[in-house]
């Protein structure tokens, strides 16, 4: 069997991939918010709409996966995030419920709540769902009201039930910036994805005033995560504050260093191809560097003996990739049924590659009676 260590560390590592996929394929819920800035007439619109809703159960997908990666190897950490802060979970599942609602019903005949109704409905979702993911994740580092009693039972120590973390202004940050890269790589994708010179005119102006938006934002993000204490256990499993904890986890960690910034670095050269350069394949390098820069900063939290899930109520009740795992036996299992993942992102890339090889344009949108 293999040893306990390393399949925690794997499941940490998978559980940070599936938050940097997730990040990436948020270009949808990006593409989705600049339906009524990027369009100028309705045929516009439906390019956009279609294009972005071609990819939308993906992203659903995703966020599935995520879920149930950290329910099958971190069931703790499931049960104290999604059953304590509930409320939290709850409003962004509403928000990804009203993206399929809109998706199936927008274009329907006969439908009482009109065309543009649906498409608000899109905008909530790309907005305010992606911001409060944003924010759910920048608990990890600022830390949740909570406490475990002898039977891991999760008691949360207000009645906000995680909504508390809106009165939290340095959450915003990360929520912010989520919300303003995700009109980024919906931008990218936009140029790469439709056929129509208008539209990529607006999209790459767009990927600019966006990218000037979110980088202030996201260092302000940065500076905080990386000059706050963070939460440190020690090999007896008492956890501590240590001052500058996350920076000193990228020291300590230099092939997660390397892949924060090669990540960083192929998401600015994906910007800069896509706003300054006529290259429709500008996503590609912003898709890899996203990919690498969230997964890295997903490992800073979880590894060198760090609590991913901190309590700032009770510091012995923060939840680390060791007290929160699930047994020996089921993740050397869930290992061996894990080694299908390649297989399974094979057939996704086939598939993509095979829905995109065709652009879209302004024909087969006028001519498609299915379209979104």
């Amino acid at each position: 069997m293999i040893g306990l260590e390393f399949l925690q560390i794997y499941w940490w590592f998978l559980v940070s991939l599936l938050g940097g996929l997730l990040v990436f394929m948020m270009f949808v819920q990006g593409g989705q918010t600049l339906v009524f800035t990027l369009a100028k007439d309705d045929l516009q619109k439906d390019m956009i709409i279609n294009s972005v809703g071609r990819k939308w159960e993906l992203t659903f997908t995703t966020l599935v996966m995520f879920g149930g990666a950290c329910f099958a190897a971190f069931p703790l950490f499931y049960s104290t995030s999604f059953g304590g802060a509930y409320w939290v979970w709850l409003g962004i599942l509403f928000c990804f419920i009203i993206q399929a609602v809109s998706y199936e019903y927008r274009k329907k005949p006969d439908n009482f709540l009109g065309t543009k109704t649906y498409e608000i409905f899109l905008f909530i979702n790309g907005s305010v769902g992606v911001i409060l993911i944003g924010m759910a994740v920048a608990t990890f580092f600022s830390g949740s009201s909570f406490s475990l009693n002898d039977h891991n039972f999760v008691q949360w120590q207000n009645s906000m039930r995680g909504l508390e973390a809106l009165s939290n202004p340095m959450l915003y940050t990360l929520g912010l910036s989520l919300f303003f890269l995700a009109r980024i790589g919906g931008c990218l994708y936009l140029i790469n994805n439709i056929n129509d010179d208008e539209i990529r005119l607006n999209a790459r102006k767009a990927v600019l005033k966006n990218t000037l938006i979110f980088l202030p934002i996201f260092l302000v993000f940065l500076a905080w995560v990386f000059l706050k204490d963070g939460f440190e256990y020690s090999q007896d499993g008492l956890v501590s504050m240590v001052k500058y904890k996350y920076f000193i986890n990228l020291l300590n960690l230099p092939a997660v260093f390397a892949m924060l910034v090669i990540g960083v670095v192929l998401t600015l050269y994906g910007i800069f191809k896509g706003a300054f350069t006529k290259s429709i394949y500008a996503i590609v390098y912003y898709g890899f560097g996203i990919v690498m820069a969230v997964t890295a900063l997903f490992l800073a939290t979880g590894l060198n003996n760090t609590a991913f899930y901190p309590s700032f109520y009770d510091l012995q009740s923060s939840l680390t990739i060791k007290n929160a795992s699930s047994s020996h036996y089921t993740l050397n299992t869930m290992f061996y049924v894990s080694l299908l993942i390649p297989f399974v992102l094979g057939y996704i890339f086939v598939v993509w590659r095979s829905m995109d090889s065709k652009k879209i344009t302004a024909d087969e949108i006028k001519n498609d009676h299915h379209a979104y």
